[in-house]
């Protein structure tokens, strides 16, 4: 009986953006089954809840075949191993991305050897987009319709009262 391949595409997603959807629909093609987890972090000060977060990923992915949307708070490690998971799906955008998620790669690598995080980089017309800079141009009545799902430009659009 072959093992089902699963891996873990973890972020804050405070709001989801159209590079999140590129590498959750370019990677969950590499496995049986792909987790987006939406990180609880209390040291940020997101826009929206992690219940909203995990709504609208669940309403944008509703339709992609072998996607799940999971939540922890913690390590990533640690819910890891509690799933029994070793492989984690991490974007780069941009070198300072690199910097950030080096240091993190070896972290969690000595927390847990077993693990593997494979980077995918946005496809080019995404690279530039980021959950902040959604949140500031919609801060500003700025145009935000290129950068995230219709469903999320609505939701965002409620957040700051536009």
């Amino acid at each position: 009986m072959k093992r089902e391949t699963v891996a873990v595409y973890p972020g804050s997603f405070d709001p989801p953006t159209n590079g999140h959807i590129d590498l959750i629909e370019r990677s969950r093609k590499m496995f049986d089954k792909l987790i987006v987890a939406v990180i609880v972090n209390p040291t940020k000060k997101p826009l929206f809840s992690v219940k909203e977060r995990v709504k609208m990923l669940k309403l944008i992915t509703k339709n992609i075949k072998n996607v799940e949307v999971d939540t922890f708070d913690g390590l990533l490690v640690d819910y890891l191993k509690n799933k029994k998971l070793k492989i984690v799906v991490r974007g780069l955008r941009v070198i300072s991305d690199f910097e950030y998620e080096f240091q993190m790669a070896l972290t969690n690598r000595k927390l847990y050897p077993e693990i593997e995080i494979i980077y995918l980089m946005p496809s080019e017309k995404w690279t530039y987009i980021s959950s902040s800079l959604v949140k500031e141009v919609a801060s500003f009545n700025g145009n935000i319709i290129n950068f995230v799902p219709t469903e999320i430009e609505r939701l965002v659009k409620l957040k700051y009262k536009l």
